[in-house]
């Protein structure tokens, strides 16, 4: 089949973009219901008191003493020019530990808020966590019936029902625009997903050199980068939407070019033949969900054994 130069483009874009989606979208379906469920468990239970405060404070405070003097002594090995495996090593442990640092100092925060509007503070952080759990647990129904309908659409063959299109068509039989607005809210939501799991893969996994985002303290050039990612990934959640959706999207200009075209293309059409990249999607939600199941249950236990991390580095 012979393709227009804009085509061919557009099936490139959708090639890289399909790699970078199908990793953080694997990710970012399972760990965005699931980290907000987590965040209202893990939740402040009540204020506590002045004094625990303080001690709370100064323990947190000599913990960052310590990482002030790690960090300079690893400041006077670079200037030394011993910066070898040992000092990567270092570095990276006492980055951990900032990041951990920040994260306590924050919960404190929460713990006990200060000021005139100290209540106030307090009850908006209680109806946070609340509207935390209740999008967490949307957010968790939506994300099963994403990967039932990829099981049962895409992966199957024949499939066994067109189970979301034919949601869909129902809702249009409704109201005109309801399956219509079903529709978009799937294919927001999984954009949405994607976005959340290149934020957890940036500051989760260290062996992926991503620039880390995170709310008021984003660098300009991190942001760029990320945001060329997630657009990058836009092309490749219309292209999964219009496959998924195929029989509800029947007859438009996506499926045309997202459906037709780019799997009869030399060299490419294998890997959406073969579902490739939804057999990807689907492991990665999968071995994302056992993640928060086993090991995330234990990150309290590993934030209470922080402080003696960074003396233990030093000391191998």
């Amino acid at each position: 089949m012979r393709a227009t130069f804009p085509e061919y483009v557009v099936a490139l874009a959708t090639i890289v973009g399909s790699v970078l989606f199908t990793i953080f979208g694997g990710v970012g379906i399972a760990c965005l219901p699931l980290s907000l469920i987590f965040s209202f468990v893990r939740r402040p239970k009540a204020v506590i008191t002045r004094s625990q405060y303080i001690k709370e404070a100064t323990e947190l405070g000599k913990k960052a003493k310590e990482l002030k003097k790690a960090a300079e002594a690893l400041h006077q090995e670079e200037r030394s020019g011993n910066k070898g495996r040992k000092w990567r090593k270092n570095v990276k442990a006492v980055e951990k530990e900032l990041l951990l640092l920040e994260n306590d100092m924050n919960a404190l925060e929460e713990m006990y808020p200060q000021g005139e509007k100290a209540e106030a503070t307090w009850a908006f952080t209680v109806l946070a966590y609340i509207g935390k759990l209740i999008f967490g647990i949307v957010g968790l129904i939506v994300s099963i019936a994403w990967v039932a309908h990829i099981i049962i659409y895409l992966l199957v063959d024949p499939p066994l029902s067109s189970f979301l299109n034919e949601i869909f068509i129902k809702l249009d039989s409704v109201w005109g625009l309801l399956g219509t607005a079903a529709f978009a809210f799937f294919c927001f939501y999984l954009l949405i997903a994607v976005i959340a799991g290149e934020m957890m893969l940036g500051l989760k996994l260290v062996f992926i050199t991503i620039h880390p985002m995170k709310w008021g303290g984003t660098l300009m050039n991190s942001f760029l980068f990320n945001v060329g990612l997630i657009l990058l990934c836009s092309i490749s959640v219309i292209q999964f939407c219009a496959t998924a959706f195929a029989y509800y999207a029947q007859a438009t200009a996506a499926q045309e070019i997202f459906g037709h075209t780019l799997q009869s293309l030399r060299g490419i059409k294998y890997l959406y033949k073969y579902n490739v990249f939804q057999y990807g999607f689907v492991a990665l939600a999968i071995l994302t969900l056992f993640y928060y199941a086993l090991l995330d249950g234990e990150r309290g236990n590993r934030q209470e054994g922080s402080s003696s991390q960074i003396n233990f580095w030093f000391a191998l």
